[in-house]
Parts: structure tokens; sequence; C-alpha cells
């Protein structure tokens, strides 16, 4: 994916109204061992880019004044109540070197899982992003967590996804083993019945 920026020499609080006021954005690049760049966007085109999910979790080909690095979106900040981006940092990235990044967990077969299907359960998506490290040409654009064998009551944790060749869990989200998904009975279901699932299942969220 390819972004369209411009450098800018002037910063501030006054300079960045300024650039908003002509419909544009201001941001910064930096890493890979090169001083930080003040740059500029077109704030319409990178509003709609941010809103793709691939946006966030790709590397993606930055282009200042004709000139393209290769960059990762690390932080993007948006106006309190109005559906505008006020200001993004890219960060460079070394091909040779791993990065950490959240990919998008996309799960799979939910309705056909025994859990749904023969146990009338809910599934709870408790994350829908995992923290991973790899190297940029293996960065995929999400990962893919199939629930078909899910059973009511049941939850899985992070080390339970099977993760693409050459990524892998960075080691806090590794020793923290999160729950990422859980099956469990609707709550008036619970209510009607008089009683809870087992303990040790569910998942506080």
């Amino acid at each position: 994916m390819k972004v369209v920026a411009f450098s800018r020499s002037h910063k501030g609080t006054g300079a960045s109204r300024r650039l908003r006021n002509l419909g544009k954005m201001p941001g910064i690049v930096y890493g890979a061992g090169t001083e930080p760049k003040l740059i500029e966007l077109d704030h319409n085109a990178l509003y709609h880019a941010i809103n793709k999910e691939a946006f966030h979790s790709s590397i993606l080909d930055l282009e200042i004044s004709g000139v393209t690095e290769k960059v990762l979106l690390r932080d993007v900040q948006y106006h309190p109540f109005r559906r505008k981006v006020l200001h993004v940092d890219f960060q460079r990235v070394d091909e040779k070197k791993k990065i950490t990044v959240r990919v998008p967990l996309h799960y799979m077969n939910q309705e056909g899982s025994p859990a749904v299907k023969l146990g009338g359960g809910v599934i709870m998506h408790v994350l829908n992003e995992i923290e991973a490290s790899c190297l940029p040409s293996n960065l995929p654009e999400f990962i893919e967590v199939n629930l078909a064998n899910l059973e009511l009551n049941q939850s899985l944790h992070a080390q339970d996804v099977s993760l693409p060749a050459g990524v892998e869990l960075t080691p806090h989200c590794e020793q923290e083993n999160p729950v990422i998904v859980s099956a469990t009975l609707p709550a008036s279901v619970v209510s009607d019945n008089g009683s809870e699932p087992p303990e040790g299942n569910m998942t506080a969220t």
C-alpha cells in the first residue's frame, strides 16, 4: 500500500492548525537509524486509508517528495468527536530486522463449532489482535483462528493460535498467554437454568 507525503519545515500548534485548515495533516516518520522527518499528507486520502484494516498491519510504501521508504503505521491521533485525524506517526523498517506488530485476528467457522451448533453457546472475541514478531517480509495481513472444534465452556489462548511461517508471539505475549476467544452459554440461559457453566472456563473481559 502506498502513501504520498511531502516534507514540512514548520512545526508547532499554529503550523499544524494551518495545515488542517488547508485539508492536510501533519505527521512524522522516524527509525532505522535515520533522523526523524516532519511530513504533511492529504487528510481525506489518509483518512480513507486508515479505515482499512490492512493499513494498520502492512508494510507501507511512504513516498516523500519522490523518495520511497518502507514504513509501518505506529500511531494515529484522532479528534475527540469529529471524524478527523490530527496526526500520524510512521516508523521506518529494516528488512533485516524483526518488527513487533499487532496483527488482526480473523475468527473462522464459529457458527459451525460444537459450542454454537450443538451447545447453543455464544462466542466471545476477547481479543481482536495479537502481538507478534517477525521480519517485515513475513508480516501477515491477518491471522486466521479456526473455531471449528471449539466446545462450549472452552477458551483459546494466544499460544493456541497457529501462526504463519516466520511469525512468533512476542516474549511478553507468550508469557502472559491471554485468552483470545471463549464459548459460553448466554446469560439468559444460565439464569433460566439456575446454574452457571463450570468454573475455570469463564473468561472475564
